[in-house]
């Protein structure tokens, strides 16, 4: 039956009439229907979803289908249809009332489980013989009340003088049911429970029947006085009851009396579900407890604004209104003392809560069907007294409340027209209150704290504020300013929607006459961030560019101190954003911004070594500025020449001021605009290459093409030339310099002309020279850098069609290298390394996996894969351990050498292995290769000579020589045994070309050369054969100069020596350094015989032995002197050997008695 009454909402009036189905069953409220799909607002059966209110409105039949018969039941007796009401009228109003009070005594009734069946059956059983007799009257107001007017004849018949008097007896017993029911706020059973169903089969108690009975009483005691004046189109009154004033009883003013008793009953309801609601629930916490009080607000102002229209009779609005101001009344000096209308305890909260969720009910059209796009009638003028009194200071408002009732305003504007008046009303509130940060001390602000991070989450901010829909949790999230800019937005959109720019022009003068110098000094922090906060609304919402240029000159009206504010930059910043994302030219906010952050950058640069306090204030304004650029690349749909002034000097000066961390920061920045301006450059491209592009069209495309080219130029002038300094420092994160110089090479691939004039003509093969091919690049630099080179297929391509054929020969050259020098201390460490790491080898851990990624590229290179198939060696097309990779390289590198036949090819193979595997690779060759000859040593000779020369440190600390590549090169060398010929090849190189005399003349570099001694024997175990080799150069240093450093550093290597050979002799005399020394003594004693004394009493300290081992030579050689020169003892040069001696113990004093008593 309920899809009956529902495919009826859709017919016509005629056609209803022509229906003989049961669709008009008499309706009722009831809210016991199944809503669990959420279709349905309202029952089948109740007026609205049943067509009666449309009935009632268009003063149709209220029932058609329904007693038409001769006789009718009403409370159990069969009564003559037509006749019933005039005859027996008042005997049917006592059997009704009747009726109410037996359904009133079934609630003295226990509604246990076992008795709410029955219960439920005789409270349903009364209720519809109630409701029935009251449709029945209604029906017969309708079809068979007769017009009487004062033409009509005089009654002679009794029957026709009853029907006279019918509608006087009808107002009288209206009323007196109306008496004996009470108001609806005075039911005593009206409690949850009567409200929610008991099981599934939804038997109801007593109590909710009652309660809906009376709902239909009230309801239909309005509908039938209303039927009475649309049927008789006159006044008529009652005769046994006077009114409230001591007026004669009419159906106007029992209608009026009972629709203003009834609001009062459905507003008390409210009231009581008010006081249990919660500020930041209130627009969620509905005032209705179930659908039918609900339905009972709609079929009110349905019919009360029908009869506005078509009378003089006050709308719904009028109504409602009258009844809410007496609530701020005083009970003494109300105008209607008997209302019974409970004093709120927040009258201001519950009239906006009340208004706003009526409002909401005139969405509902005459079927109880919601459609949003309905014309809703609007009650502006209530609302802005209630504003007035929202933000009255002497009733002192609190943010907790003052948040709900915006909140309930800002939901009547999405119902109601626009109206500017309340955006004046709130806004000579907030004009004074600027600086109030609006918060609520037991309530965390999310919103705030959101907005104030950057200012792209200030654009996300007035975007909200800009949505047609808002969140519900806006109490929470949001300050009442806040709500007031969505409130603000949603006028200005919605009137200049309706009326043009007329509307937007008064709220800007409104706005704008509140902004002079003193209200700008005035301004705080807080009162900045709310300023910017609604000049950014402003902007979204209307002329961007006027609001832009009007808070520019209003800025320059701030105190002194406000000037570098970090909001004033994010406020600046936001403008640029919202500029870009109108796609609008920037150029005058570009310009004063890049001109703000060139200073920055510049106190920046000025204040590197000051306090970090100053530091982080500038940092925090350039990082501002450096987000804010980077958002705009990546959300310009093109670039203007506007855009070049972005990137102008402050990045050079703020590069060579940053820390790593900030240069991160910078960084990724740069690798952001780099990849927006390849891809504006390839979508570019890609236009120009269609066809059929007219002229205007492709001088629109030349036009974006010099502007890309412009800040590409613009990036290589102020980036490219600090990372080209850098490339040797550790100052600059290694990933990221790597990065950045990948994006570099492959912006010079797109667009080769944009780069500077000292990497033309091919400035790819530049780049590439400078960060993956030159040996003295970082190794962790060259792997990550080659990386992302290898993986971009046009940038192979392109090289391989330049000319340059040592691309791929050169990459395997730098591969090698980056093996040998990060990976030769770990050839064969388990896999099980990094289980327990420190952050440091977690950084080391990143870089091997960046080679095993290089080595994986490298592989599929052409030129590799020839080499193993010359070989015969099995390839690998995906290697994951690069040195077993690189083993694996050398040995097919050796084995194709090794297969040659003729010196030619030999020759050339040699040429092409040094090109493949560089300089300190070739060591490694000449293990692998199975025929290793002499040019191959000598040519390893040169390379190691070249290499250490290279990589030595400008300052002689061993600390910075960690990483040189042939230190590395060298680590844990016991654990491999191919590195043995490579260490003595070294030595011999160290001894030839770096500690020999050339003549007169000291070699140079020696202090440089003592440190890598020095950390070549702490890196590796020492043979005592380069001991041998070494340190006859080491003691000429002792003896020969006197640079304080180059003697510390002499003297460190020639302790270490010594120490090493008492470890590598096991406690027994190493003759091999008592040899040393003895030739030592012979060559030099006779020239330098104290500075022999001064090195001999280092060695003593360390190794008395030794010492003791030469004393025979010593004590010769002093006596060969004396012999020389023919003076007799020397009597200075005994004392400086005795001296010595002193440090020898006993054998020593021997010694020296010897000496004494030796007369020759």
């Amino acid at each position: 039956m309920d899809n009956c009454c529902t495919a009826s909402m859709f017919l016509t009036d005629s056609l209803e009439l022509e229906l003989g189905t049961e669709w008009c069953k008499p309706p009722c409220f009831s809210c016991g229907f199944d809503n669990r799909g959420g279709g349905s607002h309202f029952s089948g059966e109740s007026y609205l979803s049943s067509g009666a209110l449309k009935r009632l409105i268009l003063n149709l039949d209220p029932l058609p289908t329904n007693f038409e018969e001769d006789t009718v039941e009403i409370f159990g007796i069969q009564w003559v249809t037509e006749t019933a009401l005039v005859n027996s009228s008042r005997v049917l109003f006592h059997l009704f009332r009747q009726q109410l009070y037996n359904l009133e005594t079934l609630l003295q009734a226990s509604c246990d489980f076992g008795k709410i069946s029955t219960l439920h059956c005789k409270a349903d059983n009364i209720r519809q013989q109630c409701v029935t007799f009251l449709h029945y009257v209604k029906v017969f107001v309708f079809r068979y009340l007769k017009v009487q007017n004062a033409e009509s004849p005089v009654p002679v018949h009794p029957y026709e003088t009853l029907e006279a008097q019918l509608p006087s007896v009808l107002v009288d017993e209206l009323h007196g049911l109306l008496l004996y029911i009470g108001h609806l706020s005075e039911l005593p059973s009206i409690s949850p429970g009567a409200f929610v169903n008991q099981n599934q089969i939804k038997l109801f108690p007593p109590s909710w029947h009652l309660l809906h009975l009376h709902l239909d009483i009230h309801w239909m005691v309005l509908e039938i006085l209303h039927m009475l004046g649309e049927k008789l189109k006159q006044v008529v009154y009652g005769h046994q009851f006077m009114n409230l004033a001591g007026d004669n009883l009419t159906n106007i003013s029992l209608f009026g009396e009972h629709c203003e008793n009834l609001l009062c009953d459905l507003i008390s309801l409210s009231l009581n579900r008010y006081d249990k609601v919660r500020p930041s629930e209130a627009l969620a916490s509905h005032h209705c407890r179930c659908s039918c009080i609900k339905e009972l607000w709609v079929l009110l102002i349905h019919l009360l604004e029908h009869r506005s229209k078509w009378s003089l009779s006050e709308s719904f609005w009028n109504w409602l209104n009258k009844l809410l101001k007496t609530l701020f009344e005083k009970s003494s000096d109300r105008r209607r003392p008997s209302v019974p209308v409970i004093q709120p305890r927040d009258p201001l909260g519950f009239s906006w809560w009340i208004v706003t969720h009526v409002a909401s009910l005139y969405q509902f059209d005459r079927h109880g069907t919601p459609d949003e796009m309905r014309q809703m009638e609007s009650n502006w003028n209530f609302v802005e007294e209630l504003l007035k009194k929202s933000i009255s200071v002497q009733d002192g408002i609190l943010e907790e409340q003052l948040r709900m009732h915006l909140h309930c305003c800002l939901t009547l504007c999405d119902f109601w027209e626009p109206n500017i008046a309340i955006v004046t009303i709130l806004w000579e509130y907030y004009s004074k209150n600027l600086n109030s940060s609006f918060s609520i001390s037991w309530l965390p602000l999310k919103g705030l704290t959101y907005i104030i991070k950057s200012p792209l989450s200030m654009l996300e901010m007035v975007k909200t504020c800009c949505c047609d829909k808002q969140d519900n949790d806006l109490y929470k999230s949001s300050s009442s300013y806040t709500i007031f800019l969505c409130i603000l937005a949603k006028v200005v959109k919605k009137a200049m929607k309706n009326n043009g720019p007329h509307p937007w022009k008064q709220i800007k003068g409104r706005i704008y006459s509140k902004f002079h110098q003193k209200r700008m000094e005035e301004l705080t922090e807080v009162g900045l961030q709310n300023f910017f906060n609604l000049f950014l609304l402003l902007a979204a919402v209307a002329e961007v560019e006027d609001v832009a240029s009007h808070v520019l000159d209003l800025l320059n009206f701030l105190k002194a101190s406000l000037v570098t504010s970090s909001i004033i930059w994010k406020g600046q910043v936001a403008f640029l954003l919202m500029y870009t994302q109108k796609n609008l030219d920037i150029g005058v906010l570009a310009e004063k911004c890049s001109g703000a952050f060139r200073e920055k950058a510049k106190e920046f640069l000025v204040s590197k070594n000051d306090e970090m306090g100053q530091r982080q204030t500038l940092w925090t304004l350039l990082s501002i500025y450096i987000d804010g650029v980077q958002e705009v690349f990546e959300t310009s749909h093109c670039l203007y020449p506007s855009h070049e002034k972005l990137l102008n000097d402050g990045f050079s000066m703020l590069l060579r001021a940053c820390q790593e961390s900030e240069l991160r920061t910078v960084l990724s920045f740069l690798q952001a605009v780099l990849a927006r301006i390849r891809s504006m450059h390839q979508q570019l491209c890609q236009e120009l290459q269609k066809e059929s592009v007219d002229l205007i069209v492709q001088s629109s495309l030349s036009a974006k093409e010099r502007h890309l080219a412009a800040v590409a130029n613009a990036l290589w002038r102020h980036f490219f030339s600090f990372l080209k300094s850098q490339r040797m420092s550790q100052i600059v994160p290694l990933s990221e310099l790597a990065d950045a110089a990948a994006d570099f090479t492959l912006l010079a691939m797109d667009m080769p002309s944009t780069a500077p004039s000292d990497l033309q003509p091919q400035p790819v093969i530049s780049v590439m020279q400078l960060f993956g091919w030159d040996d003295i690049i970082w190794p962790q630099v060259v792997a990550r850098y080659l990386s992302h080179c290898l993986q971009n297929s046009m940038l192979c391509e392109a090289l391989s069609h330049t000319g340059c054929v040592s691309f791929q020969a050169l990459t395997v050259r730098s591969w090698i290298r980056c093996v040998l020098q990060m990976y030769i201390n770990n050839l064969y460490v388990p896999d099980d390394l990094f289980i327990d790491i420190n952050p440091g080898q977690a950084v080391e851990k990143e870089y091997l996996e960046q080679l095993a990624e290089l080595t994986r590229l490298l592989f599929k290179l052409s030129e590799v894969k020839n080499i193993f198939s010359k070989a015969q060696v099995e390839y690998l097309s995906s290697p994951e351990d690069p040195t077993k990779a690189l083993v694996l390289f050398f040995e097919a590198v050796g084995i194709t050498y090794g297969n040659l036949q003729n010196l030619s090819d030999k020759s050339a193979m040699v040429t092409k292995s040094l090109e493949y595997l560089g300089e300190i690779g070739m060591c490694i060759v000449c293990g692998q290769s199975q025929n290793p000859n002499a040019y191959l040593n000598q040519l390893l000779g040169s390379v190691i000579e070249q290499y250490i020369g290279r990589f030595l440190p400008s300052s002689p600390h061993v600390s910075g020589l960690g990483q040189h590549p042939v230190l590395l090169a060298l680590r844990n060398s016991a654990a491999v045994p191919l590195i043995s010929p490579l260490k003595k090849c070294i030595v011999q190189v160290i001894r030839k070309s770096y500690l020999e005399c050339k003549g007169s003349l000291l070699p140079p570099r020696l202090a440089s050369i003592l440190a890598f001694v020095l950390q070549l024997f702490k890196d590796t175990s020492i043979d005592i054969s380069e001991v041998q080799l070494l340190l006859p150069g080491v003691l000429k240093c002792l003896m020969l100069v006197n640079e304080p450093q180059v003697k510390r550093l002499a003297t460190e290597n020639l302790q270490y020596m010594v120490k090493a050979c008492q470890v590598g002799s096991e406690g027994e005399p190493a003759t091999q350094l008592t040899s040393v020394f003895r030739h030592f003594i012979q060559d030099y004693a006779m020239r330098y015989d104290y500075q022999i004394y001064g090195i001999l009493e280092i060695v003593a300290a360390l190794d008395q032995q030794v010492v003791i081992d030469l004393l025979s030579t010593l004590t010769q050689s002093l006596k060969d002197s004396e012999r020389k020169w023919g003076l007799g003892r020397n009597t200075a040069q005994r004392e400086a050997y005795s001296k010595l001696l002193s440090h020898l113990g006993q054998v020593g004093q021997d010694e020296m008695q010897r000496l004494e008593s030796d007369n020759t």
